[in-house]
């Protein structure tokens, strides 16, 4: 794999020690994969944008007291190219270019435009950690059996997900249909802390955390947060999760589970406004920091 220069790779770095591939225990791809979206466009060029927005975030992590790029390395690598792939075709091509940066030993981190592209990191992963649960932060359920005539839908993929077998645990849902619902209600695999619930139960996050397996796979949906902090998104909900709600549950997430990896989607940027893509850029950083925080002390 063929490491991107510093103008072109998550945080800009410089050194080429610290973003090589061989070298680097964490690797950044790109997958600007839209296919699907059902109100406004433009997640493509989500990726992109928060690697840019990213070259503004500080090394140092004022929390974790740590340059934890400076303790793992970091390697962005050539975004997908999706030429003639879509649907089934696109998903086997993410979870083909996934496995082989996992066999490698890395710890990938995915930049993703529509959430389908999920299905791929997830059968990826699932091939080393059959014991997996998935924790989706997201404003919208996306269990719906298919949307407009398409199962690969972005609003299909969790759908998707729970038909492998897969634990999944959801945060911050606030808009789904009755079908949806009711296999929420109806599932053993499905546990949901709708936004709603949320703030009024000071035990969400135990009880969240209760419901997981040991490996976590983490995906985080841009509108899951709430869209006065992130307005760049396709399809914005009221009432969404803020920053220190996220952190304080990714946080206990890292400490209390194993996280094998991550992917952030459906940014879309809006022009003039940067808001959006650097609050991921340094969710990211932040997630990361997170999850090597104990190797690092160590």
């Amino acid at each position: 794999m063929i490491s991107l220069s510093a103008e072109h790779n998550f945080l800009g770095i410089q050194d080429e020690a610290l973003c090589n591939y061989q070298d680097s225990k964490v690797v950044i791809q790109a997958i600007p994969y839209e296919h699907t979206s059902s109100y406004l466009a433009g997640s493509a060029k989500g990726p992109d944008a928060i690697i840019k927005a990213s070259q503004f975030v500080e090394f140092y992590d004022e929390e974790l007291d740590v340059e934890t790029l400076n303790h793992v390395g970091i390697c962005t690598i050539a975004p997908l190219d999706f030429s003639g792939k879509v649907d089934a075709a696109a998903v086997q091509f993410i979870d083909e270019q996934t496995t082989k940066l996992i066999n490698d030993g890395k710890f990938v981190v995915s930049l993703g435009a529509e959430h389908t592209v999920t299905l791929g990191f997830v059968k990826a992963h699932l091939k080393k950690y059959k014991d997996l649960t998935v924790l989706q932060i997201d404003a919208h359920s996306d269990l719906r059996e298919s949307y407009q005539g398409n199962n690969y839908s972005h609003a299909s993929v969790m759908a998707r997900v729970h038909e492998m077998g897969i634990n999944i645990c959801q945060a911050g849902i606030r808009a789904l249909c009755i079908e949806e619902a009711d296999l929420i209600k109806n599932s053993v695999n499905i546990h949901t802390a709708y936004a709603h619930q949320i703030r009024l139960n000071p035990n969400w996050i135990k009880e969240l955390i209760l419901s997981m397996t040991d490996n976590v796979y983490i995906t985080i949906d841009a509108d899951g947060f709430d869209p006065s902090i992130m307005p760049a998104v396709g399809t914005a909900e009221p009432n969404g999760l803020f920053w220190n709600e996220i952190l304080d549950l990714l946080r206990t997430v890292c400490k209390e589970r194993n996280v094998i990896g991550f992917d952030i989607v459906e940014c879309a940027p809006i022009e003039g406004s940067i808001l959006s893509e650097y609050t991921l850029a340094k969710l990211a950083y932040r997630l990361l920091g997170y999850v090597f925080i104990k190797q690092i002390k160590d």
